[in-house]
Formats: structure tokens, sequence, C-alpha cells
């Protein structure tokens, strides 16, 4: 009798353990869009469903293009409301010698979008303003002229929009290839295998590799006129995630870590050192005139929530690896937003259609 009862006992045990594993391990691979993703130099993923969630920002008025509405109103897909994550790929192209243009990039962008679309409405505006199309892998891809530059777009699934806009199509090839193979039977590029498991569990939005090459300038990397030390092509992984049991009854926290590969350890405490002495400086700024002449008690609780954050600032030198953490509470950040808010002060906008 015994045995009998022990055997379903044992067999419900080792169900209910493989379920949690999966899970685990699920929660440990990386999300199918940065899957999907090309060979590049960088990878930046925001998982927008939960910060959607908490925030409600799709329910915030937009200031929107015209090229933008346009968009919307052939398709239905409002960006805001319909997209619940987006992985974008960076690929730094060189620029032939003799040919160097400042006002011209060579930052180029592949982009995965997750989220619910209307597939006819979205093939039929396509169509109407591509300039070629390609059938490949089962799909059609579409050629679509922006500026001097070519968008590539293709629907992967009924819930999944692949894009890039570099100058062969190579890379939407590749993420056609990849979704055709099922994007949970690969590993993705050699820069996510790398580097994915230093992005800390649970993650809302996360960016590896060299993060750096958007704010880039002679060399280094350059954040509000402030250059710091850190070269463009640093390997960083950088990441945001919202803790909802850290300061309850502001809502919450967002905490910001990021962590840059160094050569060597020598290198890493160089630049914790380096940063430390740059924290000091904006930890002593009065920043005041910089926000607000007036003094007015929106400008006066901004700076207070930014001085907490500053404070929250860590530095720290694991190996050759160097840390930055810092941490807001959601009340913070609301703070913050609305002082510095362009749209505080505008004409408020129609709120989008809801389906």
């Amino acid at each position: 009798m015994r045995k009998r009862t022990l055997i379903p006992l044992l067999i419900a045990s080792a169900v209910i353990v493989a379920l949690v594993v999966a899970v685990i391990l699920r929660k440990q691979a990386p999300p199918e869009a940065a899957l999907l993703l090309p060979e590049s130099d960088a990878i930046l993923y925001i998982h927008l469903k939960p910060v959607r969630s908490l925030t409600h920002f799709d329910r915030t008025p937009v200031a929107r293009s015209p090229e933008l509405q346009s968009f919307i109103d052939a398709t239905g897909i409002v960006p805001e409301r319909d997209i619940d994550s987006a992985a974008f790929a960076l690929h730094r192209v060189p620029v032939p010698a003799g040919r160097y243009d400042p006002a011209h990039s060579e930052l180029y962008l592949s982009e995965v979008f997750t989220g619910h679309f209307d597939g006819e409405r979205l093939m039929r505006y396509l169509e109407s303003i591509a300039s070629s199309r390609e059938s490949y892998a089962g799909r059609t891809i579409y050629s679509v002229p922006m500026g001097d530059q070519t968008l590539r777009v293709a629907q992967l699934y009924y819930d999944t929009i692949a894009a890039s806009n570099m100058p062969t199509s190579e890379q939407i090839h590749s993420m056609l290839d990849r979704s055709r193979a099922a994007a949970r039977s690969t590993p993705g590029s050699s820069l996510l295998s790398a580097r994915y498991h230093d992005v800390p569990l649970l993650s809302q939005a996360w960016a590896i590799g060299h993060i750096g090459l958007p704010f880039s300038q002679n060399g280094h990397i350059t954040l509000g006129g402030v250059q710091l030390p850190l070269p463009e092509d640093a390997d960083l992984v950088a990441s945001l995630s919202y803790l909802g049991t850290e300061h309850i009854l502001a809502g919450g926290s967002v905490r910001l870590r990021l962590e840059e590969i160094a050569p060597d350890p020598s290198s890493a405490q160089r630049t914790v050192e380096q940063l430390t002495t740059l924290l000091a400086l904006v930890r002593g700024l009065d920043l005041t005139p910089l926000e607000d002449t007036s003094g007015s008690t929106a400008a006066k609780d901004s700076n207070a929530a930014m001085r907490a954050v500053l404070a929250s600032t860590k530095l720290e030198q694991h190996n050759d690896h160097a840390v930055l953490e810092t941490s807001a509470s959601v009340e913070q950040l609301k703070v913050i937003f609305a002082a510095h808010d362009p749209a505080a002060s505008a004409a408020p906008l129609a709120a989008p259609a809801s389906k």
C-alpha cells in the first residue's frame, strides 16, 4: 500500500521539479526578439509590456510627426499601445576614405518588434510605400526608401516584425533564417551568447556590447556635453529593473546597473577612480540655476530628488569589471521628469485611440 502511494508522489514531485527548472531556464534565456537579431556591435532590448502596466504611458498624450500619424492611420498600429517588446542591433559601418560627412551617421540598426499587429493592413501599407519587394524564406521583404537609406521590413510571425536599414540585405535575411529555425533553438548572435549571462535576472530593459556608440565623440562617450572616462568601443552591460518590494509607499523603485568589462583589473580600477571623481564633482554642483532660475517648487523638488539619486549611486570594482549602480523611487522619477518635460506646458493633445 505504501509503495502504491509513494510512486505517484515521486512522479508528481519529478513533474513539479521539471516544471520549475523549465521556468527558471526560460527566465534565464534571452528573450525571443533578441534571439532573432543578426550579428552586431551592440544590442538594446526593452520589455514594454510591464513598463506600460506600471506607468500607463500609453494613456499619455503624444505629439506625433505627420509621417508617424499617417502610419498609424493606415496600419492601426499605435506604438505606445501595441508594441510589447523591442530589440535593436547596432551596426557600426566604416565610412569609405575621402567620403566622410559629419552629418552622415555610421550607425545602422536592425530591429525586431513584438506586439499586436493587423498583418493585412500593415502589408497594404508597405505595398503602397515600398520601392521594391523580395521573396525570401517564404516571406516578403519590402524595401522602403528613407532619405538616402533603404529600410527593409518583413513580418516574421503574426506578432513579430523585423526591419533593418543596413546597406545590404544580409541582416534582414539573417533574421528571417533565425525565425524559420525557431528562435528558441538558436543561441542567437555571438554577442548575445557571450554577454547575456551578465544581464541581471528580470531586467525590463538592458543593453550589451559597444552601447556607447550612439554617444561617441572623438573616440569617447559623451553625455550632455560631459566626456566619460570610457572609450566608445568599451564592452558595457547596462540594465534597468523595477523592484516593487523597495520603496513600496513610493510605488517601488527602478535600479540602473552599468558594468564595464575592462581589458584588465588595472583598467577597471582606473575607470572606477575617474568616475568617482566625476561623480563627486556632479554631487557638488548647484543644480538650481541650470534648471529653473525662478526657484519654483517643482525645480526644488526635482533638485532634491536628483540629489537623492546621486547619493544612492555606488561605484565598485570586481576584478576586471567596473560597476556603477544607482536607484530611484518611482515618485522621485516622476518629480524629475515632470520638471524637465517640455510637453508639460504645451497644449493637451488627443489621447491615443483605444482598440
